[in-house]
């Protein structure tokens, strides 16, 4: 594509802004919450809604039922060019604590603020905003071609927020579909100081809920305690065994699979001048910790983690109650790096709290997710011409960075289908994603849809 018509594209995206907020505002005020049945009907709308869309746009669009909400999938026509899958999600969060919203999270708006103007409501960050990015730009770009551009498959899924059951077995019913050059996943943030960011590696997850169960009922501290089991003790014992007192997991075989930054990455990373002080301060925290010896960045994404999420047991109300409880419960999820496997890492932590158990109590366990950490393959040269578009757009070189969240798709994908993913969003860390008041800048809203443009031409 010549620089003449890549200018046409960005000047039509700056023209257009103001009818692309009023699309994006009209698929914000849908409620597609998907965790809660209630919207299942809302869930659908915000389907069609884009379905809709794509067709205007000239995709050949349609909706997929699965076993839960749709798949809303698109094409355009075959060409010369790489094949692409672009992956994005209509579903959006609950709204609790409503009374901390300053405005309904359905009824969006464009605030002016310190900062700059955001677009205010449930779903402008995480994802709908960042999807309609990709859907401007294509818009513009058949604006000033005539047509869309070619060997494009969009993926857009309605279960994201609520674990997405229904996504792998879509993904294997429709491989041959679905199995592009790449994937394009737009649901992650640029670096902390505003610099555009391309997503390299994310961690995976296991998660698992625990139930200890001693006596058949709530005991009489006075009567029972010192020669009775406590599940809350026994909990409690076999948690804190989870990590030594430098950080380091415990469990036979935790690091297998991990492995240490590469010079590149090690000198990459130090050059972003991540402040830890600074970035705990913001949540009112001052010390760092973790593992000896390790840098902070490499903690934050290139390290596994075990963590405590909740624990609860016994009588918690007002007042006070002396018992030992008849269970506990905890839950406790492990972040994993590399080539860590799930299904090991969590037959070790199951073993590691039997171990802790007397003969005469018993433990359940609940499997909460599941999936291994995604490292990219940056060699392809996408990544670099990616790079260097987003360098153009922002005017400053965009990163290759981690995560510390996982975004199991990414994995789905390279698992399932064959291919990397490209991820790149255009969020701000204060976008207050899953929380009241979300907001995504006007600035990420206009200028990601630029960064499309570019990309999309860089990869033509």
């Amino acid at each position: 594509m010549t620089d003449a018509k890549l200018d046409e594209i960005l000047d039509r995206l700056d023209a257009d802004l103001p009818q692309a907020i009023d699309r994006l505002m009209g698929f914000l005020r849908i409620p597609s919450i998907s965790t809660d049945p209630a919207h299942d009907a809302d869930v659908q709308r915000a389907a069609e809604w884009l379905r809709d869309e794509l067709v205007g746009l000239g995709f050949t669009a349609d909706i997929r039922p699965t076993n839960g909400h749709p798949m809303v999938v698109a094409s355009t026509p075959q060409g010369t060019e790489r094949t692409l899958l672009f992956y994005g999600h209509y579903d959006v969060q609950p709204v609790d604590p409503l009374h901390l919203w300053d405005r309904p999270p359905f009824e969006p708006a464009v605030e002016d603020t310190p900062a700059g103007k955001v677009i205010r409501g449930r779903g402008a960050s995480d994802d709908k905003g960042q999807l309609m990015t990709f859907l401007e730009a294509c818009r513009a770009w058949k604006a000033v071609h005539g047509e869309l551009p070619r060997g494009l498959t969009l993926l857009f899924e309605g279960e994201e927020e609520s674990g997405s059951p229904s996504l792998i077995p879509f993904l294997e019913e429709h491989r041959d579909e679905l199995s592009q050059s790449l994937a394009l996943i737009c649901d992650t943030a640029r670096y902390a100081d505003g610099r555009p960011a391309i997503s390299t590696q994310l961690r995976g997850l296991v998660g698992e809920e625990i139930i200890v169960r001693g006596a058949d009922r709530d005991l009489h501290s006075g009567s029972f305690g010192g020669l009775a089991a406590n599940p809350i003790q026994i909990l409690c014992n076999a948690l804190a065994a989870l990590k030594d007192k430098d950080g380091t997991v415990t469990l036979p075989g935790f690091y297998d699979g991990t492995t240490d930054l590469t010079d590149t990455q090690r000198r990459d990373w130090e050059g972003l001048d991540f402040d830890a002080a600074e970035f705990l301060q913001r949540v009112g925290l001052k010390h760092p910790v973790g593992e000896k010896g390790r840098m902070p960045l490499e903690m934050v994404w290139n390290r596994p983690t075990a963590e405590i999420n909740g624990i609860t047991g016994g009588y918690t109300g007002d007042g006070f109650k002396t018992v030992l409880p008849a269970e506990a419960r905890a839950k406790v999820s492990f972040r994993l790096t590399g080539t860590q496997d799930p299904a090991a890492i969590r037959k070790a932590f199951r073993d590691h709290v039997r171990s802790f158990l007397p003969e005469d109590c018993s433990v359940e366990f609940a499997e909460h997710g599941g999936s291994p950490a995604s490292v990219m393959d940056v060699s392809d040269p996408a990544f670099v011409a990616a790079r260097e578009a987003l360098g153009q757009e922002w005017g400053r070189e965009a990163v290759f960075i981690g995560m510390g969240g996982s975004i199991p798709v990414a994995g789905d994908f390279k698992r399932l289908l064959g291919m990397d993913s490209l991820l790149v969003g255009f969020a701000r860390d204060d976008d207050r994603i899953h929380s009241p008041n979300e907001k995504y800048d006007v600035e990420s809203f206009a200028k990601g849809a630029r960064s499309w443009a570019r990309i999309l031409a860089a990869l033509r």
